[in-house]
């Protein structure tokens, strides 16, 4: 009789339809649960990350349009630079060459490079000497140079401050998915997987533009170089060719006739 009361319960505790309405009622939640933070992970978008980071995304994207605004604008500006400038120097020289110095002025007026302002700048002084000559022009190539870089500056901030920005968004995510831990009472990705996509995004973002901006900085900067030495040498030889033109309208130098020597009579000694 005992027996028989044994394994009725154990066919009851092995028989899966013999468990407690209770248990399956909970294991059905959990699995429901599971099921719908499953969804909710693959639902999380791209874009939906980026929303919910706005404190470090957004700054991001409008520095990002900044870098390429002032990008593109610079680029535009020194295309075909260095080629209008190698023209305005042959032709400039070629008229002073020409002591034609109307036509130098003139080329200087309608050539659409910075270089002719700094060639009129040297044009405009008459009777100064060779050093004083070359002061003048090396003050306004470099304030063509200075103007040449205006907005490079906001690629180097960018550039610069775009990492922090991202891990401050890195920061806050990773705070944002404890915090849901604690809510939650409970880990788990499902938890933590917003959190933690929303600090890798800012990471992955602030990298991105940092990447591009200094990029772009550098190249610039390389670009802006490779212009002052071609007009450092375009203004040597704005130099050289007014040298000439001077050196060629001084009459040449005639030297005194040599003393003439005295007259000695013939059969006379010469005095002592």
């Amino acid at each position: 009789m005992e027996s028989d009361i044994v394994n009725a319960q154990l066919e009851n505790a092995t028989d899966p339809t013999a468990l407690d309405p209770a248990q399956l009622l909970a294991g059905a939640d959990a699995a429901a649960g599971q099921t719908s933070a499953t969804t909710a992970v693959q639902d999380y978008t791209l874009i939906q990350m980026i929303h919910d980071g706005w404190y470090a995304s957004y700054p991001l994207l409008l520095g990002s349009v900044f870098v390429l605004a002032v990008a593109i604008e610079r680029f535009w500006r020194y295309a075909g630079l260095e080629k209008r400038s190698r023209e305005l120097t042959r032709n400039v020289v070629e008229a002073i060459a020409k002591r034609d110095l109307a036509t130098a002025n003139a080329l200087c007026t309608t050539a659409k490079t910075p270089l002719a302002s700094i060639f009129k700048e040297g044009l405009a002084w008459k009777n100064i000497a060779l050093e004083d000559l070359e002061r003048v022009l090396s003050t306004a190539r470099q304030e063509a140079i200075a103007e040449m870089r205006r907005g490079l500056w906001i690629l180097g901030t960018i550039g610069s401050l775009a990492p922090f920005v991202g891990l401050f968004g890195t920061v806050v995510g990773i705070m944002k998915a404890f915090h849901q831990i604690a809510i939650e009472g409970s880990g788990g990705f499902a938890v933590v997987a917003a959190g933690i996509s929303e600090a890798l995004v800012a990471t992955a973002v602030g990298l991105g533009v940092a990447i591009v901006a200094l990029s772009f900085y550098n190249y610039l900067q390389v670009r802006i170089g490779n212009i002052g030495s071609g007009w450092a040498r375009a203004t040597e030889r704005l130099v050289q060719s007014l040298l000439y033109v001077e050196s060629a309208l001084q009459p040449p130098s005639q030297s005194p006739p040599p003393a003439s020597a005295p007259e000695v009579g013939h059969g006379h000694p010469l005095p002592a």
